[in-house]
């Protein structure tokens, strides 16, 4: 396919313009999508605040990783896709051949392949995307609910990761997608949840995916002190999850866990970021420290399981729609603290 299409640039930070470039050319074992909706998420607000990120993309660059779409073209020996189908196609894929391949921990692969240019009317699939971590969509999923995928496989790992049992007593730190989303999965699995939330439609929005308990930072002197009240005995939470990626909600974290429970440093913290441990805690109240990153091909298929099993609701992270060459005024919104949770960006409007 020749010919040009509009996507996004991402020129530094906060600096995206919406361009005509070339519709990538397909080589071989590599597929082009036609995107029907790409979503907003708290990693690309990053990337879109920072002008970067370490591991997934240098500037200047197509952007956004969330999608789902109809494949247009199949390049050279592809046999189980064809044009026409729905697909949802993850933004990674490691190269099954490396030390961490070989411990079954994909997701620090040596050489994790990452896959960028969601907000544009086409996407380049490569061959190892297409082979690993590309899914046909079933008839009664829709494209919005299939994009959400890698959001929750993540979470789905991080849980996995963490230990979690039915009954567990978990706090999670964070309203945003994220966040929300593990507090759905987790009172789905039937654990305790706290949320520790900042604004007020965050409140609404964590109370709607099923939070027990909510603490609300912004009316709390100390938001240790109020989750701990919350838990028998005021001992602490047998598990805390941090999903918003401040060096304050790591400490946080740590002081609201109970003795011999365990912290997931789930939200990434700016590059140089340092917090202070107390070691004596630490030590003796024999506190497990653990942090988890991205997905892997199994969590994947997992996730993609429960959203097409209808056990998980993605349509309520979805919170509005807006055409591509509204991403910019969409992405401040998001950094003003709009109300939105997550915006489907659709190309071609």
């Amino acid at each position: 396919m020749n010919g040009k299409m509009t996507a996004a640039v991402l020129y530094g930070k906060e600096d995206l313009k919406i361009e005509k470039v070339p519709i990538p050319r397909v080589e071989k074992g590599e597929v082009l999508v036609k995107v029907q909706v790409a979503l907003t998420c708290g990693t690309d607000l990053k990337v879109f605040q920072r002008g970067y990120h370490a591991r997934m993309i240098v500037p200047p660059a197509l952007f956004g990783h969330e999608l789902a779409g109809v494949v247009e073209e199949v390049g050279e020996g592809v046999v189980s896709f064809k044009k026409g189908q729905r697909v949802v196609a993850l933004n990674s894929a490691p190269c099954q051949m490396c030390f961490y391949c070989s411990k079954h921990q994909e997701n620090l692969c040596e050489d994790l392949l990452f896959n960028n240019g969601a907000y544009a009317e086409y996407i380049r699939v490569p061959r190892r995307i297409v082979e690993a971590n590309m899914l046909v969509i079933p008839p009664n999923v829709s494209f919005e609910d299939a994009a959400m995928t890698e959001p929750l496989a993540c979470v789905l790992r991080g849980l996995h990761e963490t230990g979690v049992e039915i009954g567990d007593t978990v706090t999670i730190i964070g309203g945003g997608p994220i966040g929300l989303m593990f507090i759905q999965v987790a009172r789905a699995i039937g654990c305790n949840v706290i949320a520790v939330v900042k604004r007020d439609e965050q409140v609404a929005a964590a109370k709607h995916m099923g939070a027990h308990e909510i603490v609300q930072t912004t009316k709390q002197q100390n938001v240790v002190e109020a989750v701990r009240a919350l838990t028998p005995q005021k001992r602490g939470c047998d598990v805390v999850i941090e999903a918003v990626g401040r060096p304050e909600a790591w400490e946080w974290a740590i002081d609201m866990v109970r003795k011999g429970g365990t912290v997931n440093f789930f939200g990434g913290c700016a590059s140089g970021s340092k917090v202070q441990l107390d070691t004596n805690r630490l030590h003796y109240s024999e506190i497990t420290l653990k942090a988890t990153f991205h997905h892997t091909p199994e969590t994947v298929r997992r996730a993609f399981g429960l959203i097409a099993a209808k056990k998980i609701r993605p349509t309520d992270y979805i919170t509005g729609e807006a055409p591509l060459s509204s991403l910019q005024k969409v992405l401040r919104a998001m950094l003003n603290r709009g109300g939105a949770i997550k915006t489907a960006i659709i190309p071609g409007h």
